[in-house]
């Protein structure tokens, strides 16, 4: 199977890596855990594991046992598989490592002839073959073949002005119940829901373009949601400019070993 890529990870960038491998031709599946934290569902195959299948623009996502493919092969087949396992199992040619976790959880270079890693955590020609830049800015999207990518500083990335503001945190243990849904505008000071009766509440006027799902369990501090302040309801259920360059730069990655 020599276009048959494999990504780790089914949040919104690893979507956007998967849409783009989608339309250019590969054979693709898509790997989660059990109770994805995902913020960012309306663009996200992870939602697929809550709800048995997502939309993501015109791309279609189905859970499905391990190692199964859809028979219309229209569809991108997501598979609960935290580990890996079905790597060993499928033998693709490609491995993306997309689970940002800032961190190597366990994806190396022998999984696959080419194994591409999204941002910090990684050195390129030791841990992967090519590690592709998420942090916003100049180098955004580019091909790292030595080396690693730029280390996180906990920030998230201006976007409207707003950096940091645009979070939201879970206040205590337990799980979500939200009062708004994504595309919903929220103003400052409003509450978006509550976590064991504790207020979750917006810092910024914006669009609500993320919230984690309700199953969710929570632990203090953990991001929960995010409100964008550029205040375009349709952005929140299309595929960012972020995940679409740097699924330029994995394709670019792939593209040069073929």
């Amino acid at each position: 199977m020599e276009r048959m890529v494999i990504v780790r990870g089914g949040g919104d960038l690893a979507t956007g890596v998967i849409y783009r491998l989608f339309h250019a031709g590969f054979k693709v599946a898509c790997l989660e855990v059990a109770m994805p934290t995902v913020v960012r569902r309306t663009v996200s195959a992870a939602q697929a594991v809550f709800e048995g299948h997502a939309q993501v623009e015109d791309v279609a996502f189905k859970l499905m046992s391990l190692g199964e493919f859809p028979k219309d092969q229209c569809t991108v087949p997501v598979w609960i598989d935290p580990k890996g396992d079905s790597i060993n199992q499928i033998k693709p040619h490609f491995v993306v490592d997309a689970i940002m976790a800032k961190r190597n959880t366990g994806t190396h270079m022998s999984m696959a002839p080419c194994v591409i890693a999204l941002g910090p955590g990684f050195i390129a020609g030791k841990d992967v073959h090519y590690v592709i830049e998420t942090k916003r800015g100049h180098y955004l999207g580019r091909v790292i073949t030595r080396g690693g990518a730029i280390p996180d500083t906990g920030v998230p990335g201006v976007i409207g002005g707003e950096s940091i503001n645009r979070l939201l945190r879970a206040p205590n243990r337990g799980y979500l119940r939200p009062f708004k849904e994504i595309g919903d505008l929220v103003e400052a000071g409003e509450m978006v829901g509550e976590v064991n009766g504790v207020p979750v509440v917006a810092a910024i006027k914006g669009v609500l373009r993320g919230i984690i799902h309700p199953r969710v369990p929570l632990v203090e501090g953990m991001k929960i949601g995010d409100v964008d302040p550029r205040c375009i309801r349709e952005h929140c259920f299309t595929i960012s400019d972020k995940a679409l360059a740097i699924a330029g730069g994995v394709l670019e990655a792939m593209l040069r070993v073929r």
